[in-house]
């Protein structure tokens, strides 16, 4: 086996579709959970509105499935939304139970890149579209209906040099876009402010923040070496691939344990598995499936069809990614961008500029007849964001909460910028269930507010072993958004014109 396995990818392979069937079964719980209350028929930001919007700028339902292609220009009911979702999660679980061909993963890739289409605001994270692609380019590592963990048709080489490729693009334009972006990480000091102010902390995040400056400005460094450095490394030979590979692997494990970026971190570790053959994983993965795999190997069936598609699609990749990397070259690089209606080949990065301030918009209501300031203003709290001061982050990713991520962007901005905050509170204003499942509870369960505003907060770590128990200082800033009612003759009409009131 050690000989064979040597140059060889059953195990690679089999590791590679197990990580991404977690990943889809995660992205399509999350939608099972949240589609219905963000885009349904009464979500904040309905499909259905927004279909007929993009038609209607395109010219036709037809040019808009061509530019945004997606099962729900055909049936988009909240019955339509829910039976996608449930079927990607059913679909994601039967690969991550060892079992995936090419038709599988086709319908998986189609029905996510469905909900990313039609996601607006709340699907427009370069995770999502960093999901679709690498959901692509899966499709061509399985054989077309052999649906078994180590089935007769190797992995096509071309396919996994792909992957290496999605790896190189993924870190590389994320370091770059730190590189020519803020200030603080090119003089070491980004991580003096990255914990606190990072959208969703998670339980040791404090810890993190309070390491000493030293290990903090060593954590850029390290941050470089697996963005800037060992991204080249990964198409060399196995010495320094596993090297680059494992480099890259532990940097998204410490940013798995120091927050919460969703399933970002899980999904950006398998095409770097792609720099480990054989060799690598018979030494760490049970002895019955090295065993199987070099069955596998023993038995194996070369397919000219399949290694023909495989160089096809390696071409059709070689030719969409000309515009990524002209992005990457450019001083005026943007980050998670598609060039192309599929999004097969695109442009990422994070946090090319990082807060120094932690901000938080918190929605409260009353029920009294007046909004002075004896008036009994009660919170909405957040499931995950933080709201409560003595509250220790959860541990959440790879879930993702859709409006608490958005909360963190709008706290930086104005409700103009998020209009769907008016709906969100016009529905908080009549005790709608879809809004109010989106937060932790309902402070109102008798009978909804008469009045509600949102408020702008400064959040800061509090430091561990305070007499007070804190695990935030919160410091009001003032009103993000006015004290409005049901009746407000403004808000209704603003709600109408967008079409979310009739």
């Amino acid at each position: 086996m050690e000989e064979k396995s040597n140059s060889t990818y059953w195990l690679t392979r089999f590791v590679i579709l197990r990580l991404l069937g977690v990943v889809y079964a995660v992205a399509f719980l999350v939608a099972i959970n949240q589609i219905i209350p963000l885009i349904g028929e009464n979500g904040l930001l309905p499909i259905g509105i927004y279909l007929k919007e993009v038609s209607a700028a395109l010219g036709s339902a037809g040019a808009g499935f061509v530019r945004l292609p997606s099962v729900f220009w055909f049936w988009h009911s909240d019955t339509a939304l829910l039976t996608v979702a449930w079927i990607g999660f059913v679909l994601s679980c039967v690969v991550i139970a060892g079992y995936a061909n090419a038709p599988v993963l086709t319908v998986l890739w189609f029905l996510y890149m469905s909900i990313v289409h039609a996601g607006q605001d709340w699907y427009g994270y370069g995770w999502e579209i960093q999901l679709t692609e690498t959901g692509f380019l899966a499709i061509f590592l399985c054989p077309l209906l052999d649906m078994r963990p180590f089935p007769r048709r190797a992995p096509p080489m071309p396919i996994i040099v792909l992957f290496r490729w999605l790896t190189f693009r993924c870190l590389l334009g994320a370091g770059l876009i730190k590189l020519r972006g803020d200030n603080i990480w090119r003089n070491g000091t980004a991580l003096y402010y990255y914990f606190e102010t990072q959208p969703i902390p998670g339980p040791i995040t404090r810890w993190f923040h309070f390491l000493p400056h030293t290990a903090l400005k060593i954590g850029v460094w390290f941050n470089w070496l697996a963005e800037l450095v060992a991204p080249w490394f990964v198409f060399w030979p196995r010495a320094a691939r596993h090297i680059a590979g494992s480099i890259i692997v532990l940097f998204q494990v410490v940013l798995i344990l120091s927050g919460n970026l969703s399933f970002l971190n899980w999904l950006t570790i398998i095409p770097a598995l792609a720099c480990f053959d054989d060799s690598f994983w018979a030494r760490l993965l049970p002895g019955v499936l090295v065993r199987k795999a070099a069955t596998a190997a023993d038995k194996a069936e070369e397919s000219k069809p399949m290694l023909t598609i495989a160089w096809i699609v390696a071409a059709v990749v070689a030719l969409l990614s000309i515009q990524p990397v002209l992005n990457m070259l450019s001083p005026e690089q943007v980050m998670n961008t598609s060039f192309d209606p599929l999004e097969l080949v695109n442009t990422y990065g994070a946090f090319g500029s990082v807060g120094q301030e932690r901000f938080n918009v918190i929605f409260e209501g009353t029920t009294d007849d007046t909004t002075g300031g004896k008036a009994n203003w009660k919170p909405y709290i957040y499931k995950y964001l933080p709201t409560l001061p003595d509250k220790r982050p959860p541990q959440i990713a790879p879930y993702q909460p859709h409006l608490d991520w958005q909360m963190w962007f709008a706290a930086m901005s104005t409700p103009d910028q998020y209009p769907w905050t008016y709906n969100l509170v016009w529905k908080l204003l009549h005790n709608d269930p879809g809004a109010i499942m989106l937060f932790a509870g309902n402070p109102f369960p008798g009978k909804p507010p008469r009045f509600i505003k949102a408020v702008l907060y400064r959040y800061k770590f509090a430091k561990p072993g305070n007499p007070q128990g804190l695990y935030w200082t919160v410091e009001e800033i003032g009103d993000w958004m006015p004290v409005l009612s049901a009746d407000d003759a403004r808000l209704v009409k603003f709600l109408e014109g967008e079409g979310w009131v009739r």
